[in-house]
C-alpha cells in the first residue's frame, strides 16, 4: 500500500478505538500543510472531526512534539490534544481546531486598529503564559552553534544557490563577522521556552471560541520548541513575515509585552532602549535565518510560494539595520550586493 493509504487505514482503527464505534471507512481531506515534511488530513465523522497526521519520523521528531505538546498543555498554553499516536509510522490523531488562522482574522480586521490590537494582546498573553509557566528543563539550549548554522542558511541557500553569487573571501568575513556580533546578541538575553515560530499562521482561533471576548488562541508548530532568548518569539510574532504593520502599532504591543512580562518576572532590570535593542538583533538573526529558509523551501522542496515572503522579511532587516551602527559595513554590502539581484531574481521567479 501507499503511505496514505496506510495511514488511512490506520486513523480509521484509531478513530473507531476512540470513538467506540466499528472501523468505518472514513476518507481523509488533504489540508494545506506549512514549511516543514508533515501533512494534514482532516477525518469527518457524522459528529465530530479529526485532524490526521503523517510525520514520517526520518525528518520529524514525534516523540519531541507529543512531549512538548504536553508540557504546553500543563502550563496552561492551548494547543490540540493528541488523541492516538504511531511513533513507528509517524501517524496521529488530533484535537480539530478547525480552520481558522490568526492570519485569516488580522486580514480580515486590518482597517481595524482596536480588533488587531486585541488579537495580539491575547496572543502576547499566551506568549507570557508560556515564558512564565513552561518548565525549560528537557529542552535544548538556543545555543551559538544553532543561532549561526540557522544564519548560515542566508549565504548557504539565498546567495549561493538563490541568487547564483559567488562570495568573496572578504564576503564571507563580513557575513561571519555580523552572525558573531547578531548570534552574540542574542546569547546576552535572558532565556525561556522559545517556541521557534510563533507568528499569525502557527496560532489559530478555535471554532467554539471564535468570538469569545475570553479568547484564547491554540499554538500549533511547536515541536522546535529550545530555551532561549525572550525576545525571540515576540519579534517573530510582531515583525511576522506573513503580515506587516506599522512602526507604532509594532511598537506599543511590544511595550505592552515589555509591561505584562515585567509583571510577572520574566524580564527584570531591563529598560525599553536595551529592551528594544534586544527585540531588534533578535529580530536581524531570525530575518536572515528566514530569507534563507524560503529559499530553501524552494529550491530543495519546490514549495515556491514561500518566495513571495522574501520582500517582506528583506524589508524588515534593511530598516532595523539601519539604526545600529555596528551594521553599517555589512547593510551598505547588503542594499549594492544583494537587493538589486534580489528584486531581479524574485520577479523572475514569481512572473
Amino acid at each position: 500500500m501507499s503511505r496514505e493509504a496506510d495511514l488511512t487505514a490506520w486513523a480509521n482503527l484509531a478513530i473507531a478505538e476512540l470513538t467506540g464505534m466499528p472501523p468505518a471507512r472514513v476518507e481523509l481531506e488533504s489540508l494545506s500543510g506549512d514549511a516543514s515534511f508533515r501533512r494534514y488530513f482532516r477525518a469527518r465523522l457524522p459528529s465530530a472531526s479529526y485532524i490526521v497526521v503523517d510525520a514520517p519520523p526520518q525528518t520529524e521528531d514525534n516523540v519531541a512534539f507529543v512531549r512538548i505538546a504536553a508540557a504546553l498543555r500543563g502550563a496552561g498554553v492551548t494547543t490540540p490534544l493528541i488523541l492516538a499516536v504511531d511513533y513507528q509510522q509517524g501517524f496521529m490523531v488530533q484535537e480539530d481546531f478547525g480552520d481558522t488562522l490568526y492570519l485569516q482574522v488580522l486580514r480580515q480586521h486590518r482597517q481595524d486598529p482596536q480588533q488587531v490590537d486585541w488579537l495580539y494582546r491575547q496572543a502576547i498573553d499566551t506568549l507570557v503564559r508560556l515564558q512564565k509557566n513552561v518548565v525549560t528543563y528537557g529542552f535544548p539550549p538556543y545555543d551559538r552553534e544553532m543561532l549561526l548554522r540557522e544564519m548560515q542558511l542566508f549565504p548557504d541557500w539565498f546567495c549561493g544557490r538563490f541568487l547564483g553569487l559567488e562570495l568573496s573571501s572578504s564576503e564571507q568575513q563580513l557575513i561571519a563577522a555580523t552572525q558573531q556580533f547578531l548570534a552574540t546578541a542574542a546569547l546576552a538575553q535572558p532565556t525561556v521556552v522559545v517556541h521557534r515560530d510563533y507568528h499569525s499562521r502557527n496560532l489559530m482561533i478555535p471554532d467554539p471560541h471564535r468570538y469569545s471576548p475570553e479568547l484564547v488562541p491554540a499554538l500549533i508548530d511547536f515541536q522546535d520548541a529550545v530555551v532561549g532568548a525572550y525576545s525571540y518569539d515576540l519579534v517573530s510574532l510582531l515583525r511576522d513575515c506573513y503580515i506587516s504593520w506599522p512602526l507604532n502599532t509594532v511598537r506599543n504591543l511590544a511595550g505592552y509585552y515589555l509591561q505584562q512580562a515585567g509583571s510577572q518576572g520574566i524580564v527584570t532590570a531591563i529598560d525599553e532602549a536595551a529592551f528594544f535593542r534586544d527585540f531588534d538583533l533578535m529580530g536581524l538573526q531570525r530575518n536572515l535565518k528566514v530569507i534563507g529558509i524560503f529559499a530553501r523551501l524552494c529550491i530543495r522542496d519546490g514549495k515556491s510560494q514561500f518566495l513571495a515572503d522574501i520582500p517582506q522579511t528583506i524589508r524588515y532587516f534593511t530598516e532595523v539595520a539601519a539604526g545600529y551602527q555596528e551594521l553599517d559595513e555589512f547593510l551598505s554590502w547588503f542594499r549594492q550586493r544583494i537587493l538589486p539581484l534580489a528584486d531581479t531574481r524574485l520577479a523572475a521567479a514569481q512572473s
